[in-house]
């Protein structure tokens, strides 16, 4: 059985306005760049993994997004994050290619997609129903290796003030994945920086923006000078997760 292959591309903070800026950034244009650089080197994919911040509190940045991806002739796998409308992005990518949280099934894998996001906050949190979800979705996929995707970080980034705003009940959602043999990764954005890991021999990792980025082990909150960036996995058959961010 063959590997199965998907690039995360995270926190475009797209605008209605093409040329709107974050951080001294065109997002717009960075995220193009980014795409054109991931389909010269990591073409073909199974599909794209959005990990949430697709715009910055701008619902017709929605538009924007679909400029990119339509035709891009490859699924969209999409989560909230906390600067997204998610009434508005539930309207905008309400058909094929785009899918919005839930399951993915493929070859030996599962993807599950949940949504941290919580009105009105950065920081993120489940809800015992997203809980019980999770829970069920690896129950009922346990012969499949499970990759979970979200966008607040679940574990410390060691930097203060980023991980005031993370997943707020990360212990609950670890306990659930830890009664599960079946979870190969965790995958999230919302950072703006690289990190990989293991806990307990789950790959945990998160993935630089396409636009503008955090400077990581920072108490305060600092801009960091890396370009953007996005991250490639290969899920193998035997449950192996090949994987390297790639900045610009």
């Amino acid at each position: 059985m063959s590997s199965i292959r998907f690039l995360q591309l995270t926190d475009p903070h797209l605008y209605a306005d093409r040329a709107g800026r974050l951080r001294g950034v065109e997002t717009f244009q960075a995220l193009i760049d980014v795409v054109a650089h991931a389909r010269r080197h990591h073409w073909p994919c199974d599909g794209i993994l959005a990990t949430g911040d697709l715009v910055q509190d701008d619902p017709g940045g929605y538009a924007t997004f679909r400029a990119v991806f339509d035709r891009l002739g490859v699924p969209i796998y999409c989560l909230p994050g906390n600067h997204d409308d998610l009434p508005a992005m539930r309207a905008a990518l309400a058909a094929a290619p785009y899918q919005i949280g839930g399951t993915v099934r493929s070859g030996a894998w599962q993807i599950v997609l949940l949504d941290s996001c919580i009105d009105g906050s950065a920081g993120g949190r489940f809800s015992a129903q997203s809980l019980g979800d999770l829970d069920a979705a690896l129950n009922d996929g346990r012969e499949l290796h499970t990759l979970v995707c979200l966008h607040h970080q679940p574990i410390p980034m060691q930097s203060l003030w980023l991980d005031e705003v993370g997943l707020e009940n990360a212990g609950d959602f670890l306990r659930v994945l830890d009664q599960h043999r079946n979870v190969r990764g965790v995958l999230w954005g919302h950072v703006h920086q690289s990190y990989d890991g293991d806990r307990n021999g789950v790959q945990f990792m998160s993935t630089p923006a396409t636009c503008a980025q955090f400077r990581p082990l920072s108490e305060h909150f600092a801009l960091d000078e890396r370009p953007p960036g996005y991250r490639w996995l290969e899920l193998a058959a035997d449950g192996t997760i090949t994987s390297r961010v790639v900045w610009l």
